[in-house]
C-alpha cells in the first residue's frame, strides 16, 4: 500500500505514550506514580451521569444536528454570558466531541502549502502536528519561563507575514500553566489591526482553572477581534469528563457554516445522551468544580515547593490550568533522559518537555492531577535519583 505523503507529517501526543509505557510496568508488577497525562483524577459530577442516563431512558438516541441540539447550545452561550460577561449568538456554537476537532477543523481550513500558521512554542504537541499534516508551515511563538510562560505580543507582531493565516493562543496553556498577559493581549489584538487576514484560535479549554485571585481573560473580550476569533472551550478539564468526548467551539459567521460542513464530513454529530449530559454541566451546581480547583490550587502549592528543594531543578508558579513546568537544565540531563530515568528508575510517569515542541528542552511536564500523598512520595522517589 502507498500511504499519503502528508501521513509521514502526522505526529502524536506523547502524554498517551508515556502512559502506555506506565501501564505495561504496573502490568510487570511495578509501583508506578502518574504524573503525566492530563487528566483531573476525580470523577464526573453524580448530577451529570444522571443526566445521560435520563436522556438514554427518554430516548435520544438518534442523530442530532451536526452543531448540536439547540438546548445545549444555548446553555452554551448562557454560560459564555456569565463566565466571560460577552454576549453571543448560539447559531455561531458547534458543539465537537471533545477540543481537538476544533484545532483539526481550524487549521484545515487555513492551512496549506505556502501558508503560516504560528502556535505556542511549547504548547500543546497536536497543534504543530495538525499544522505539518495539512501542508503549512509551523511558525513557532515562543512562551518565556521568565515572564511566567507567556509570550510577547512585539515578538508575535514581528513574525507575522502576508503568508501567515492563523495565530493560535493558549492560556491558560499546556503545558506551562502560564496565562497570557492582560497588557500582552491587548497589545496583541491592537497590532492585529494590521493584519486583517490574520484569523485567530483562542483555546481556552482551561479557562475555569485559574489561581492566586487571577480572572480569565477572554479574546472575546475583544470586539474588534469578533469577526474572525475562533474560540475552543469544552467540558473536558472543568467538569472531569475527558471520556465523554465533549467540547464546544464558537466560530464567527463567516466560519460557522464552514465548520458545521466539516463536522457532517467528519463525524455527524457528537452523540445525544452525551449532549444533555453537558447541559446538565452548565446549568447545575458548579459545587463540584469548585472544589476540584481547591484540590488543585493545594496540590500545585506543594508540586512547586517541593520541586524547587530538587537539585538542579526550579520551578516558577503556574497561574492555571494543572501542570507544572520546571527547568532541569541544572540535572545535567536532556528532558528525555530526565523523564526515561524518573520512570524507569523512580517510577514516576511524567513527560519531557521535548514533547511539546522543540523549545521545550531543559523542562518536564508534571500533572498535578494526583493527590497529595502520591505529589509527596514522587517527589520523595525523584529526590532519591537526584
Amino acid at each position: 500500500m502507498q500511504l499519503a505523503q502528508r501521513m509521514a507529517q502526522l505526529g502524536t501526543e506523547t502524554a498517551f505514550d508515556v502512559l502506555a509505557r506506565a501501564e505495561a510496568l504496573r502490568a510487570q508488577g511495578k509501583d508506578i506514580i502518574s504524573l503525566g497525562i492530563g487528566q483531573p483524577d476525580f470523577p464526573t459530577p453524580p448530577h451529570i451521569v444522571e443526566a445521560a442516563i435520563k436522556a438514554l431512558k427518554d430516548g435520544h438516541h438518534g442523530y442530532t444536528p451536526a452543531n448540536g441540539i439547540v438546548p445545549l447550545r444555548e446553555a452554551v452561550a448562557a454560560d459564555v454570558l456569565k463566565y466571560r460577561g460577552v454576549e453571543i449568538n448560539p447559531d455561531n456554537v458547534v458543539i465537537m466531541p471533545g477540543g481537538k476537532p476544533t484545532m483539526f477543523f481550524s487549521i484545515l481550513m487555513f492551512g496549506e502549502p505556502g501558508a503560516e500558521i504560528m502556535y505556542p512554542n511549547p504548547g500543546f504537541p497536536i497543534y504543530e502536528s495538525v499544522i505539518r499534516f495539512s501542508g503549512a508551515t509551523p511558525v513557532p511563538i515562543e512562551l518565556h519561563e521568565a515572564s511566567g510562560f507567556s509570550f510577547s505580543a512585539d515578538e508575535v507582531l514581528g513574525r507575522i507575514t502576508d503568508k501567515t493565516r492563523l495565530i493560535i493562543v493558549n492560556s491558560p496553556a499546556n503545558p506551562t500553566g502560564g496565562i497570557v498577559k492582560e497588557e500582552e493581549l491587548d497589545k496583541f489584538v491592537k497590532g492585529l489591526e494590521a493584519f486583517p487576514h490574520v484569523v485567530v484560535l483562542s483555546d481556552e479549554i482551561y479557562s475555569r482553572m485559574l489561581y492566586d485571585g487571577h480572572c480569565h481573560k477572554s479574546l472575546l473580550a475583544y470586539p474588534a477581534l469578533r469577526d474572525r476569533l475562533i474560540v475552543l472551550d469544552g467540558w473536558s478539564k472543568t467538569y472531569a469528563m475527558t471520556g465523554w468526548r465533549l467540547g464546544w467551539s464558537l466560530w464567527p459567521d463567516a466560519l460557522a457554516p464552514h465548520a458545521a460542513k466539516l463536522a457532517v464530513n467528519d463525524h455527524s454529530c457528537v452523540n445525544a445522551a452525551t449532549q444533555w449530559a453537558g447541559i446538565a454541566a452548565l446549568t447545575g451546581p458548579q459545587d463540584a468544580v469548585d472544589a476540584m480547583v481547591r484540590a488543585f490550587d493545594e496540590r500545585r502549592q506543594l508540586i512547586v515547593g517541593r520541586l524547587n528543594a530538587l537539585p538542579g531543578v526550579s520551578c516558577v508558579t503556574p497561574l492555571g490550568a494543572f501542570y507544572a513546568f520546571p527547568n532541569i537544565t541544572g540535572t545535567g540531563r536532556s528532558a528525555a533522559e530526565l523523564q526515561n530515568a524518573m520512570l524507569n528508575e523512580a517510577g514516576v510517569a511524567t513527560v519531557a518537555g521535548t514533547s511539546f515542541g522543540a523549545l521545550g528542552e531543559g523542562y518536564v511536564r508534571f500533572s498535578y492531577a494526583a493527590s497529595t500523598a502520591q505529589i509527596d512520595e514522587a517527589m520523595t522517589r525523584i529526590a532519591k535519583i537526584l
